[in-house]
This record gives C-alpha cells, sequence and structure tokens, in this order.
C-alpha cells in the first residue's frame, strides 16, 4: 500500500521502535482499558515497548508525528507474531512493573480482541495517539488522515477497538462505525469494534 505522508509524518521502522513505543504509552497512560490490563504507567511503557519491537515496527504500518504523535497498523493478512523471547520480554515486564494479575488480563484481553475482529480483510489500526502537550491541535486527524486515503484508493477496510468513549465522536467523524461491544476481560471497561468501509 502506498501512503503519501505529509512533511510533518515519517515512517517509525524498527530503528525507531522505542520512540514510537514511548509516544504510544504517553498518549495512552490513562487510557480505561490500559488501565485495567496493566495497572501503572511503568507496565504500559513495558508492553508497548516489546509490541512496538516486535510486532509493529518491523511487520505493521507505522508512523510518527512531528508534533508528538504515532500510529501503529498491521494488515489482517499478517501471520507475524511475536517470538519466544519477546513473550519472556512481555512477562517480565508485567510482572515487575504491573499490577497483579497484570500478565492474566493482558494474554485473556488479546484472547478476546483477537475473537472480535472481523473475518474480512482489513487494515488494523491498533493504536494512534498524541502525547498530552500536542493534543487538540489536529495530530490525530493528520496521523489518519493519509492512511485512509490510501485506503480509499485500494479499497481497504479498516478496523480499530476503541478503548475511550471520550473518542468515539472523532471515530465516527471520520467514517468509523461500531460494529460491537465487549467486555476485553471480567470487570474491564467496555471496547467498541469499529469498522470503516472504504469511500
Amino acid at each position: 500500500m502506498h501512503i503519501d505522508l505529509p512533511p510533518e509524518m515519517t515512517v517509525a521502522g524498527p530503528s525507531r521502535a522505542r520512540e514510537l513505543a514511548d509516544i504510544t504509552a504517553e498518549a495512552f497512560a490513562n487510557d480505561p482499558v490500559m488501565r485495567f490490563m496493566f495497572g501503572t504507567e511503568r507496565a504500559i511503557l513495558s508492553a508497548n515497548r516489546v509490541l512496538s519491537r516486535a510486532l509493529y515496527a518491523p511487520h505493521g504500518i507505522c508512523h510518527i508525528h512531528s508534533t508528538g504523535g504515532a500510529t501503529q497498523w498491521m494488515r489482517s493478512a499478517s501471520t507475524a507474531r511475536p517470538g519466544t523471547f519477546d513473550m519472556l520480554s512481555l512477562s517480565l515486564g508485567l510482572s515487575r512493573f504491573g499490577s497483579k494479575g497484570a500478565l492474566k488480563r493482558a494474554i485473556a484481553g488479546a484472547e478476546i480482541m483477537a475473537a472480535n475482529k472481523p473475518k474480512a480483510p482489513h487494515l488494523y489500526l491498533f493504536t494512534i495517539g498524541a502525547v498530552p502537550s500536542a493534543r487538540g491541535r489536529g495530530v490525530g486527524k493528520a496521523l489518519l488522515a493519509p492512511v485512509l486515503a490510501a485506503c480509499d484508493r485500494d479499497k481497504v477496510a479498516v478496523y480499530l477497538e476503541n478503548s475511550n468513549p471520550a473518542n468515539t465522536g472523532f471515530y465516527n467523524a471520520h467514517g468509523f462505525e461500531a460494529i460491537s461491544q465487549f467486555h476485553p476481560g471480567d470487570g474491564a471497561p467496555v471496547m467498541e469494534g469499529m469498522c470503516r468501509d472504504p469511500a
């Protein structure tokens, strides 16, 4: 998929995985689902560093906005999975930095999220976020626009899990519609599966 990026956006490949993860973790520090699963900001950071390094930066489509925002996408057909070392790193990080039961909640949550994904081919938006100092400046819109334009051109659907009700209006404004609601674990906040068909 060819994506035309504006000057303020750059591709975040493997060499920028840590930067990608750090921006994402800061953006999601108070996200209801992230807080439920991991319990602490340090655990959110640890988990994101593993996932960015092992999956999204090398195998996905990732971008960083110069103002302080980032996105991580993955094609639904991808077979990339964390390796043994990556899973060990994730487990150790959550055991060390997470609240009690964080690893168990993260594994269960990932399984529930996977079960709720659409079966039809799509581009999956794993995360989109801006650091607090960049919010309200159009960073989210800027991060979405070039990828959604490419999806429209190539007739590709997009799917995401909305983990914060405060973001529903933002996603609706960009053509996403709710297709499901589920809890990624016992006592977890609700997540909203949202899909966007190509224009």
